[in-house]
């Protein structure tokens, strides 16, 4: 079969198992050449070809690939095979991909990148993207194989368009536990930093993923924070799609738990964006702003910038984002530092407003955070003054939830033990619920105190007894 009939080969109008016959001929028969341009034809036709076919070819690609003895050549035939894989993998929706990883086709793809040059390690990399990026094998395959080092060295050498795929392969391997820490380990998460500031949407987003990941012990997150990780994040949660939002936005958060990267996170203007996925659409985007929030406002300079979006949101939101508000401030109000600037914020009248809300979620959340806030005297003032007592008092009487009874008796039983509120609290006082209450935190405050008492007299004896403490 010559070339000129493989080109003759109508696209539109192909019989696929006489082509196929054809190619496999050549293949078996002809010359390097024919070969050669018999895989440049297939790549191009790979788009039409059903996938079947596609799939009974994949193996002598990947068998191509495995005579290591032409390393001393041009390569070109292996060069053509990568090529034809390529083309292959990209097909679909990955099926193809995760056939040749099932054929072991990355390990081959990994032994010749490290031993080409030029045009055809080029190839490679593109083929072996294609593989990390839809199949896990494949990304165990390179990560067992010194496929990180192989990747980290080629990162020294590239720096055209090249790099972005080699990042792209690092952003897909870095979703293993494994190379994670052997980034770590080599020096290099300073590349899933750069990974996550370019490249395609999908690759920044599986970085991002990663350094979340990462930044859970302490040293880790240490060093992305010296490499410059926040800003990365920071935009990525501006200008990303909805996910990397999502994802972006949930590593912060575990680069932010810790005090001093806490005030740094909340310096880059990033509470701004929290807020706008508190009010999102998004379960999931108002979980992690939520979380997010409650570690931010440990700094007080960031709790007083939450606080201000909050009372905005609980003005101005829907019901999910007005419930998402109001759970975060009652976070926020058991925070010492923090009780003042919530009283000062006028969020107080606000909250007693909507302990009238028919949503309850809203109702649930708005109650926890007035029995918080009733612990502190200035507070339980201020919410005596927005009419709160009343509509307590009825909540607990007649609500339908659980919750919200509970948390409306609790805010009771503190304004019964005010000698300024307890007279206007004396109609609930026989209430079975709010006794049962008070029972409840008499236990909990006996059991507090008694593990206070616990824990100092361990300590006077681990400092008698251990001399090196003293």
């Amino acid at each position: 079969m010559s070339h000129s009939d493989i080109e003759s080969i109508d696209e539109t109008i192909i019989n696929w198992e006489q082509a196929l016959s054809q190619y496999e001929t050549v293949m078996c028969s002809g010359t390097e050449t024919m070969q050669i341009k018999a895989m440049t034809k297939l790549a191009r036709l790979s788009k039409h070809a059903p996938e079947g076919l596609l799939v009974r070819i994949i193996p002598h690609l990947i068998e191509n690939l495995d005579d290591y003895h032409s390393v001393n050549s041009d390569c070109s035939l292996q060069k053509a095979s990568a090529y034809c894989l390529k083309c292959i993998a990209c097909r679909g929706d990955g099926g193809l991909a995760k056939e040749i990883g099932r054929l072991d086709g990355a390990n081959p793809l990994l032994w010749w990148l490290s031993h080409s040059n030029g045009e055809f390690q080029v190839v490679l990399i593109k083929c072996l993207l294609v593989l990390v990026t839809f199949c896990n094998s494949s990304r165990a395959v390179v990560a067992g194989n010194e496929g990180v080092e192989i990747i980290i060295s080629l990162l020294n050498s590239y720096t055209d368009d090249v790099r972005l795929y080699l990042l792209e392969i690092l952003s897909a391997l870095a979703l293993l536990r494994d190379v994670r820490r052997a980034l770590t380990r080599l020096g290099s998460l300073k590349f899933l930093v750069e990974a996550a500031s370019c490249g395609s949407m999908v690759s920044r987003e599986r970085a991002c993923q990663a350094i979340g990941l990462l930044g859970v012990p302490r040293r880790a997150r240490r060093t992305l924070v010296e490499l410059g990780v926040i800003p990365v994040l920071v935009d990525c949660l501006r200008d990303g799609d909805h996910i990397m939002k999502l994802v972006a936005g949930n590593a912060l958060g575990v680069i932010s738990a810790h005090i001093d990267y806490s005030r740094l996170v909340g310096q880059s203007g990033v509470i701004s964006l929290y807020a706008e996925l508190l009010q999102g659409p998004d379960p999931s985007g108002k979980e992690i702003a939520e979380d997010v929030f409650c570690i931010l406002a440990v700094a007080e300079e960031n709790a007083v910038e939450i606080t201000r979006h909050l009372v905005r949101i609980l003005r101005e939101g829907d019901d999910e984002s007005k419930a998402s508000a109001a759970d975060v401030l009652w976070d926020l109000a058991s925070y010492k530092h923090a009780t003042s600037m919530v009283r000062e914020s006028g969020v107080i009248p606000i909250l007693v407003e909507r302990l009238e809300s028919e949503n309850e979620e809203i109702k649930q959340n708005v109650s926890g955070a007035c029995a918080q806030l009733s612990y502190d005297e200035a507070d339980r003032m201020a919410l005596a003054e927005a009419g709160a007592i009343p509509i307590l008092i009825e909540m607990m009487l007649h609500d339908e939830l659980e919750e919200v009874r509970d948390n409306a008796a609790e805010a009771l039983v503190n304004f019964a033990e005010d000698p300024l509120y307890c007279d206007r609290v004396s109609d609930a006082i026989s209430v079975p619920s709010f006794r049962d209450m008070q029972n409840r935190l008499l236990h909990i405050r006996a059991s507090n105190e008694h593990m206070a008492r616990s824990l100092r007299r361990m300590t006077d004896w681990q400092l008698t007894w251990n001399p090196d403490l003293v």
